[in-house]
């Protein structure tokens, strides 16, 4: 396929690797990008001199496209951006902040930016900004979410009509049908974070990903609502916050829960008791660890073979 997201990236298939925390290291981004996606590095999880170290060992192990993906409120931000801008990446996408803050300082850098919203009001403010193309998250999606709670085959129309820009669909998108179903209702291309999450490439821990594959429907939960939307699976921290907040406590109160580093406790060091174990809605569908070749591989052909079964439906 050669669409918008294909063009702009200079890739085979319009199917983006979404950039996590404790998962998106180089091992998975340079699968993803080998098997003709875009992988993206996960900076929200490194510092910066260990940004650089995925950096570098992503372009050993591939020739292909790849990106790095960074929360703007990161503390080490004038530094990642300049690792970034040392080491010729030419592909970043942005989420958690303003994009007005890099985007013209990146593209003058000749880098490809995408900024990732939760509504088509900060779509507009993306358009304002100048990034090249829009990624738009339903709270659906596995993390940090957006505060408006909507669901992504709702927002995906609404962004489109309110957005010229290339068009990125995410949040509860894991297979072909769901990629299909994506765009014609008006993205450009899926950007996948639970499913290659618990791939084999991935960084987390084998107990996280064994977990998440044995998910039912309503496992994962919304909450830190007072703090930043996160959805994450129920476990013992999970109770504890969801108690807390039963009870009115305050952002105060849920950070000093929260504590630090327990995202990493739980998706990387294999804590499934008292970790923050972030993962999206969609891994209930999911049941085996594979790798990011066989993913891809895999939502291609169900693509194809939907897309072909459209075309004989008629109402």
């Amino acid at each position: 396929m050669e669409n918008k997201i294909t063009t702009l990236f200079k890739i085979k298939y319009p199917v983006i690797q979404g950039g996590m925390v404790w998962c998106s290291g180089w091992r998975l981004v340079s699968a993803v990008s080998n098997a003709g996606g875009l992988g993206l590095l996960g900076a929200g999880s490194m510092y910066p001199d260990v940004l650089r170290e995925h950096i570098q060992k992503t372009k050993r192990a591939t020739d292909k496209p790849f990106g790095v993906n960074i929360p703007l409120l990161y503390p080490d931000m004038d530094e990642l951006i300049k690792i970034i801008v040392d080491e010729d990446v030419k592909i970043v996408f942005t989420s958690a902040g303003n994009p007005k803050t890099w985007t013209k300082f990146l593209k003058d850098k000749g880098i490809v930016v995408a900024h990732v919203v939760s509504s088509s009001k900060f779509a507009r403010k993306c358009e304002d900004a100048g990034v090249d193309a829009v990624v738009a998250e339903g709270f659906e999606a596995g993390g940090h979410n957006g505060r408006e709670e909507t669901t992504t085959f709702t927002l995906i129309p609404q962004v489109r009509q309110a957005t010229s820009l290339p068009l990125i669909a995410a949040g509860g998108i894991a297979t072909g049908k769901s990629t299909l179903a994506a765009m014609i209702l008006g993205a450009d291309g899926v950007q996948i974070g639970t499913r290659f999450a618990i791939s084999a490439e991935s960084s987390a821990s084998d107990e996280f990903k064994n977990l998440c594959c044995s998910l039912n429907e309503g496992d994962t939960m919304l909450c830190l609502k007072k703090i930043s939307p996160t959805r994450m699976i129920k476990n013992n921290f999970y109770s504890r916050i969801e108690e807390a907040e039963a009870r009115g406590a305050n952002a105060d109160e849920l950070k000093e829960i929260l504590g630090r580093a327990r995202a990493k406790k739980g998706i990387f060091e294999g804590d499934m008791n008292e970790g923050e174990l972030e993962i999206g809605q969609i891994a209930s569908h999911l049941k085996k660890i594979i790798s990011a070749r066989e993913i891809i591989d895999d939502i291609v052909s169900e693509f194809n073979q939907a897309a072909g079964n459209m075309a004989a439906i008629r109402l």
